[in-house]
């Protein structure tokens, strides 16, 4: 059986230089790390994504062990004010996405947690 490629010398956190981590980044370090072909990789991260939409569209909550909750929340009616004209108006009701940040990622993240191999 094959050997998996060794990680890149590349960092899976978003850099200065590349602020945001795309879906392509994503199917590109599949194919790297994986060793998929880019067209399983490319595959595979848009069922991800997938699958969260349509569990969080029948109303259910999102739960990534070590990374976080989605949840879908509802917001009531309330007024608002037009920032232009100061015009009062009425913000209806809706429904929101809201992320909460797991213990283990908010301590990487602020440094107080080593990084392990799985995030570099």
């Amino acid at each position: 059986m094959a050997r998996p490629p060794s990680p890149p010398d590349r960092v899976l956190l978003p850099t200065l230089v590349t602020p945001t981590l795309t879906k392509a980044e994503l199917a590109e370090l599949l194919f790297e790390r994986l060793g998929l072909n880019k067209r399983e990789s490319k595959d595979m991260v848009e069922a991800f994504f997938d699958l969260i939409y349509a569990t969080l569209l029948s109303g259910d909550d999102v739960k990534m062990s070590g990374f976080g909750n989605f949840n879908i929340r509802r917001k009531a009616p309330r007024p608002g004010r037009n920032p232009r004209t100061g015009e009062a108006i009425p913000i209806k009701a809706r429904h929101v996405v809201t992320f909460h940040a797991s213990h283990k990622l908010k301590g990487v993240v602020q440094g107080d947690t080593p990084v392990s191999d799985d995030f570099e």
